[in-house]
């Protein structure tokens, strides 16, 4: 077996994390209102032109936070996807509400927004929709919905950084956008990392209190009250000044960083693409005015079995690749805090099909072109078997 050549994901670095690391060092500025940490959320309220935005320590420190601004409690029911990441549903689950999973859309992995309405009881209180691999949700029907039921909208963007849907960027069409910056995404904080952005004013003061661990602190750094004091519940969840600094280099450079990635997803596409056309696979599918930022490139095979055979194939010529989530209603903890509304026409059945190709910042368009090489390889070695088994 070969060595791992190409590796599924590898972190972005750009060149100025150590200098920008190094000067909060020299600085002493370590905190959570350091500078660079203020910088970083700048950037992301003039880029995303949000309300609000906050720099926390996780993505699913960042969901936890919401379901306590939308003050989820216990009996409340939360609609999702179920082909999801496991935080998203327990940041609403602790607090006591039911999740709802609804099957989702072949063609993007998404939530599929007709089954939303019907998936709707007066215990609803909100939708979580998830931009997997980048690629929007179909938001216009979703908002509508959540308008007729008087229903919160919390965008699931830990893919989907810089990705947009009708040129909004993704994250800034619901009530509140959660992003990730763990170390396998397009932008890192060095490891972990994520983001909280506010869309309505109405959440704004009262996520500044849970912020500052329940607080009225930022009243007091602005001068408004003569101490600080306990108001309200909240946690220590913003990132560290260290962690900002490290993220801001790439900040500096997102929308390079973001090309980059789409040019070689653009190339997987058209290199692979003759295979779909003889149905030896399917490609991801991109709707129209949707525009993605490159996260993830996937293929999906005919079933499971064939998936496996591809990764060792892959593995053997020294490729990684991988799977990725296995159904939430699926697990013993779905079952148990989660019930799923419908039909699982596709989320499992799709789920069993989908291989993630190796993509990240640094990755050559060679390396694009040798997994390529590869996956043709075992398809016509396949072929060649295929046809040796009909003239025994």
């Amino acid at each position: 077996m070969n060595k791992i050549r190409i590796p599924l994901n590898n972190p972005t670095l750009v060149g100025n994390e150590i200098k920008y690391i190094l000067d909060a060092i020299k600085k002493g500025d370590f905190g959570e209102d350091g500078e660079y940490v203020k910088k970083c959320e700048r950037w992301f309220e003039e880029e995303l032109k949000c309300k609000k935005a906050f720099l926390t320590s996780s993505c699913t420190t960042s969901i936890e936070i919401c379901a306590q601004l939308l003050g989820i409690k216990e009996g409340d029911e939360i609609i999702m996807p179920s082909y999801n990441f496991v935080s998203a549903a327990t940041a609403f689950a602790s607090k006591g509400a039911k999740i709802i999973f609804v099957d989702i859309r072949p063609d993007t992995m998404n939530i599929n927004e007709n089954l939303i309405e019907e998936a709707i009881t007066k215990k609803t209180k909100a939708i979580l929709p998830v931009h997997y691999a980048g690629v929007s949700c179909e938001m216009e029907k979703i908002l509508k919905i959540a308008k007729k039921y008087d229903i919160f909208v919390v965008e699931d963007a830990a893919h989907a950084m810089l990705a947009k849907y009708k040129e909004k960027y993704l994250g800034t069409l619901g009530d509140l956008g959660v992003f990730s910056f763990h170390h396998t995404k397009n932008y890192t904080s060095a490891g972990q990392g994520g983001l909280l952005i506010i869309n309505k004013e109405i959440f704004k003061e009262k996520a500044e209190v849970i912020m500052y661990r329940g607080t009225n602190k930022k009243e007091f750094l602005l001068g408004k009250v003569k101490e600080y004091s306990w108001v309200d519940l909240g946690g220590n969840y913003k990132m560290s000044n260290i962690n900002a600094a490290f993220l801001y280099a790439q900040l500096q450079r997102a929308y390079e960083i973001k090309k980059t990635r789409v040019k070689l997803w653009q190339r997987y596409k058209n290199e692979l693409k003759d295979l779909e056309i003889k149905n030896e696979i399917e490609l991801p599918k991109v709707p129209p005015n949707c525009e993605i930022n490159g996260h993830i490139f996937y293929i999906k095979t005919k079933n499971e079995e064939e998936r496996e055979k591809i990764i060792n194939f892959l593995k053997e010529n020294g490729i990684e690749s991988a799977p990725h989530y296995v159904p939430l209603h699926t697990s013993p903890a779905g079952q148990k805090f989660g019930e799923f509304r419908g039909e699982d026409k596709f989320t499992t059945r799709e789920s069993k099909r989908l291989i993630r190709l190796p993509i990240f910042y640094g990755m050559k368009e060679k390396d694009v072109d040798y997994v390529v090489e590869k996956i043709y390889e075992y398809y016509k070695k396949r072929k060649g078997k295929l046809k040796k088994n009909k003239t025994k």
